[in-house]
């Protein structure tokens, strides 16, 4: 009988120590469960807006709505307007279908900017999208050098394209032309002739 006993009093030990086991682990899993879904979804505002919301019995604000519209930005007059910066000079730029003349500052291009080359460089936002002579581009640029200005005039074309058509968006993206140039003259230092340049040495 005694022997019975002791069998039995073991067995009803174990079965206490494996339910003891079990209920540690469950809660080491579930915790590991929650670290692994914060791991995934970090935790916002708005979350723990709703989270104490739902802690005090109150109805839980309302998540903003994100606007992901690619309509086309058009005025009363059907023109689309993107204003450009390069180095000090600022563009504000209008476009509407037309047969390609561009007025920069109430004169033509040709007059306005007299190289080619820069004359180039702002036709080539139309160029790389097909869109060559079927836009019409009113400008008026200020501050800075016709380099500058050229650049500026590009890239304000090219963002009122995209204004115009969003569907040109991956293109000129590609190309780089949707990128404010961010290149500026190094400014002087004090102890020095300009930005690097030393003054001339004398030895005597």
């Amino acid at each position: 009988m005694a022997d019975q006993n002791t069998t039995e009093n073991e067995a009803s030990a174990e079965e206490a120590l494996a339910e003891e086991a079990a209920t540690e682990a469950a809660p080491t899993e579930a915790a590991a469960g929650n670290e692994q879904a914060t791991d995934a979804q970090p935790r916002t505002l708005t979350d723990f807006a709703e989270l104490a919301a739902v802690a005090t019995g109150t109805t839980a604000p309302e998540r903003p709505v994100e606007e992901t519209s690619n309509e086309p930005q058009i005025d009363e007059h059907g023109r689309s307007y993107a204003t450009g910066r390069r180095k000090d000079a600022v563009a504000r730029v209008w476009i509407k279908p037309g047969a390609g003349n561009m007025v920069i500052n109430g004169r033509e291009i040709s007059r306005y900017f007299a190289r080619p080359t820069q004359q180039m460089m702002i036709k080539q936002p139309f160029d790389v999208v097909g869109r060559a002579n079927q836009y019409d581009v009113i400008c008026t640029v200020s501050g800075g050098g016709l380099s500058g200005q050229a650049g500026a005039v590009r890239h304000g074309i090219s963002r009122a394209l995209v204004a115009y058509e969003p569907a040109l968006r991956p293109t000129l993206k590609k190309g780089g032309f949707l990128t404010r140039d961010s290149r500026t003259v190094e400014r002087k230092k004090y102890g020095r002739a300009k930005a690097r340049r030393s003054f001339q040495f004398s030895k005597r």
